[in-house]
């Protein structure tokens, strides 16, 4: 779906007088998350010490998996996409996009700033061959998922990690921060003019 699609969609989202200053099509970075708020659901703990094996076993294969285990393959091959304590604002962020029961649909996730807020966005479910109407529908669903005050947000600034140069980080005042990313194929542009607008 074509990005500039979703700005007259951000626009009726936002609260009347609010002037929206920047927005980007994004996803939580890959890698080790944020702790969850207090009151998630909690992934089990490993029985007794962390094998080899079960690591190797969750590289092989994804769809036999366990939690700690994902968490160290994350560690090892993402890093980290975010810190917090459990209920700070990265925590409440991730915990919006990622739910403890997730309805496994594809959506497209917004970043919006504004000129008082932060706004976090979901599309509509989309499918993978879809047509312009599952696109349209997909737009009109789409929703704001989080939003924080500018006064929670201590910075943001695009960066390299790893091999790719546009990774979005942002700190918040309460200490916690959560990474979103693009394809390499896409351009960062829209990434440096939300932090930009974030750091104004």
């Amino acid at each position: 779906m074509d990005e500039t699609r979703y700005r007259d969609r951000i626009d009726q989202l936002v609260e009347p007088g609010e002037q929206v200053l920047a927005y980007a099509k994004a996803s939580a970075a890959n890698g080790a998350p944020p702790a969850p708020p207090l009151d998630a659901a909690q992934p089990e703990a490993p029985a007794g010490r962390v094998s080899i094996g079960a690591v190797l076993f969750n590289l092989i294969s994804p769809l036999v998996s366990w939690g700690w285990g994902d968490r160290l393959v994350d560690r090892m091959l993402w890093g980290i996409a975010g810190r917090s304590a459990p209920g700070s604002a990265a925590s409440r962020l991730h915990h919006a996009l990622h739910p403890s029961a997730p309805d496994l649909a594809v959506r497209d996730t917004l970043l919006a700033v504004t000129d008082q807020r932060l706004l976090v966005c979901v599309s509509g479910p989309m499918k993978l061959l879809s047509s312009r109407d599952d696109e349209e529908r997909a737009l009109a669903e789409t929703r704001v998922a989080w939003s924080a005050s500018r006064a929670e947000v201590a910075s943001a600034r695009v960066g390299w990690h790893r091999l790719n140069p546009k990774r979005l980080r942002i700190d918040f005042t309460d200490g916690s921060w959560l990474a979103f990313t693009v394809p390499i194929a896409e351009s960062g542009r829209p990434l440096r003019a939300v932090a930009a607008a974030l750091s104004a």
